[in-house]
């Protein structure tokens, strides 16, 4: 696929899309993830631009959500969904499921979901709770990389170098550490050197990166580990939900050893602890056999006979020859003592001790020469303990990254299938049953009051139950009632339906649309031009033969109420002739509408309000009565006012009321 084929994506975002992940393959990648922090690190690409794009890449046109408050829910809907995943990143992919042409497969993901054990998916959840995404980690390293091509995609993290045609592997020498590709290369490696031929495995190349990655991401891998060791033992529940994230894990058999031997740089640690500590210590054996020494001079005898006397007295060589034959053991045995100390701390590194560590001069002295060499050995052993693990790490984990990003997408994947089961059952879901025309909701709950919303069962087109089955409906009733409430319910439940996932209902049914259309409340009485944009906007909608459904709130405002009730009768005649069109309008002015059309035969449902409580909450049944023109509720609102007023105010409401009564 070319990214500029992408909707939204120039030729130019398509080549900064390209460079700064490294290729078309990764950015498709990525887009296919949902990673949308990730795409929103582009230059010039904003988080709501990457969104759109990974929802465009996903097959989303946008064309069902055809209103802006009908885009308005659905934000709301995935808002509510998302404080159900387990980590931000299966969050932020829950921002891509969109209303799609075909559900099928969302539907049995999710159906599959749902049957997994309630407990099971709580502790998921926990398990998996902070989670993020596997990320590179942006680090340039010391290491010079010597090729005879270009390396573009090495070069953002260590330098790479061209040999000239006259130049040798010597002249690269002054570099500590050296990856050399191709010809050319020296016979035996110099300490710190890789030589890799010319076709290298890429994650060897720069060791260091590939091991800084699992490093790096050792808490997500570490989470894939434990995956991985159920799925061998078996605990892992068979459950199509589950199937992807299965498969993935299966190249993934040796990550927990490789993972668990990646801290296990024990020889390189006791190595480097040999050389920063060999000076201290050579220095305090010096000492030691300084004080070791004269403590048993201290207590050395030498008896001279008056001829040894003499003699002395003649030859001062002769003297000293039997004085370092009275105290030599006593030096020996200390010097000896010394080697066999510094043997043993030179040991792990598995470095012999040199015999002679002293000079021969007194009082003793460590051999500076001697011990400089010891250090240059550790040094060169540390460099080579340090590249071998290297090397023996990458070439056992750089294989698995590829699959370790996979089985973390699938993841990321799988858990929002697993929020939207734990979504649905704390809010009672079902799966909907996809029709062909209308809706249908048996206790249908709108879940986003933030109170225990009472339960409506309401129905229009074929979906719903025979006596039901009209494609047009006026809703009608009492202010604050839950007209508006009925009404987000029902898109709710469109949407979610049309997004493949559970609706809050006993039961319910959902005709199959193109699109969705919420008109809602105009902000007042408007001017020609705006009526006239309204009018045009509306015409279209209602006129347009492509099935949908419509849900229009109280559009009676956009004029003074006669005009407005024969444009709406208009309007909503107009939606009747097209057969694939459902249609339910929220007005106060049912009446003048039924007047406007000359039928008596438009649907006309009520929410009704049966009066004031106790504590003079309005009482509502929140299910509209069928073919039933309810009464609005100022009067009981006015009713209200009378008891809860004083003075002149309580006066005033009672003439008020006074007016209701009379007019009855």
């Amino acid at each position: 696929m070319v990214l500029s084929a992408i909707p939204g994506v120039s030729e130019r975002m398509a080549r900064k899309l390209t460079t700064h992940f490294g290729s078309e393959n990764e950015v498709m990648l990525t887009l296919a993830s949902g990673d949308i922090a990730r795409l929103a690190e582009v230059e010039g690409l904003s988080a709501k631009r990457a969104l759109s794009l990974a929802r465009h890449f996903a097959g989303d046109t946008g064309s069902f959500l055809a209103t802006k408050e009908a885009r308005k829910l659905h934000q709301n809907l995935i808002a509510h969904l998302q404080s159900y995943a387990s980590f931000p990143a299966s969050q932020e992919r829950m921002g891509l499921l969109m209303p799609v042409k075909d559900p099928s497969q969302r539907r049995r993901l999710v159906s599959a979901a749902l049957d997994l054990d309630e407990g099971w998916l709580s502790e998921q959840a926990k398990a998996w709770q902070g989670l993020r995404r596997l990320r590179e980690k942006q680090e340039r390293y010391e290491r010079v990389v010597v090729s005879p091509e270009p390396l573009e995609s090495v070069k953002k993290h260590c330098r790479v170098l061209q040999p000239g045609e006259n130049e040798s592997w010597k002249d690269y020498t002054v570099f500590k550490t050296v990856t050399w590709l191709g010809s050319g290369a020296p016979m035996e490696a110099p300490d710190g050197w890789l030589v890799l031929g010319s076709s290298p495995d890429p994650f060897l190349v720069v060791p260091e990166r590939t091991i800084d990655w699992f490093v790096h991401n050792r808490s997500v891998l570490e989470v894939l580990c434990d995956l991985v060791e159920r799925h061998q033992r078996g605990e892992f529940p068979q459950n199509e939900a589950l199937t992807s994230l299965g498969e993935a894990l299966v190249p993934l058999g040796g990550l927990p050893e490789a993972m668990n031997r990646l801290s296990d740089d024990s020889q390189i640690e006791e190595v480097a602890r040999i050389k920063d500590e060999l000076w201290t210590t050579v220095k305090a054996l010096e000492t030691g056999v300084n004080e070791q020494v004269e403590a048993a001079m201290n207590d050395a005898k030498m008896a001279l006979s008056g001829a040894e006397l003499l003699e002395a007295l003649a030859d001062g060589t002769a003297f000293q020859r039997k004085l370092r034959e009275a105290t030599g053991h006593v030096i020996q045995e200390a010097m000896q003592q010394a080697r066999e100390h510094l043997a043993a701390f030179l040991q792990p590194a598995s470095l012999r001790c040199p015999f002679d560590i002293f000079t021969t001069s007194w009082p003793a002295k460590v051999d500076r020469q001697t011990i400089d060499g010891i250090d240059a050995a550790l040094d060169s052993k540390l460099k080579a303990e340090t590249t071998d693990h290297l090397v023996e790490m990458a070439r056992l984990l750089g294989p698995m990254k590829a699959p370790c990003e996979q089985a973390v997408a699938r993841l990321v994947e799988t858990d929002q299938w697993l929020a939207v089961a734990r979504w649905a059952h704390e809010n009672r879901c079902v799966m909907p049953e996809l029709v062909k025309h209308g809706v249908w909701l048996e206790n249908g709950r709108h879940l986003l009051l933030g109170v225990e919303p009472d339960p409506v069962t309401y129905g229009l087109g074929e979906a719903a139950i025979k006596a039901d089955r009209q494609s047009l409906a006026l809703l009608t009733g009492a202010n604050s009632g839950g007209k508006t409430t009925l009404l987000e319910c029902i898109a709710y439940a469109a949407i979610l339906a049309h997004m493949g996932l559970p609706v809050p209902a006993t039961s319910a049914r959902i005709g199959q649309v193109d699109a969705l259309h919420i008109l809602a409340k105009a902000g007042g009485t408007q001017s020609a031009g705006a009526l006239e944009q309204t009018l045009v906007e509306l015409a279209t909608v209602v006129s347009d033969p492509t099935p949908k459904l419509i849900l229009a709130d109280e559009l009676e405002a956009i004029t003074e109420p006669g005009a407005g009730a024969r444009i709406i009768a208009g309007m909503l005649l107009a939606a009747e002739s097209q057969p694939e069109t459902t249609m339910m309008l929220v007005t106060h002015l049912a009446p003048a509408i039924l007047e406007a059309t000359g039928r008596v035969d438009l649907r006309v449902d009520g929410i009704e309000a049966r009066g004031l409580g106790d504590d003079l909450e309005l009482l509502v049944d929140r299910t509209p009565r069928r073919n039933h023109l309810a009464r609005s509720t100022p009067e009981l609102i006015v009713k209200r006012l009378v008891e809860k007023s004083n003075g002149h105010a309580k006066a005033l409401f009672a003439d008020i009321l006074e007016m209701f009564h009379q007019r009855d």
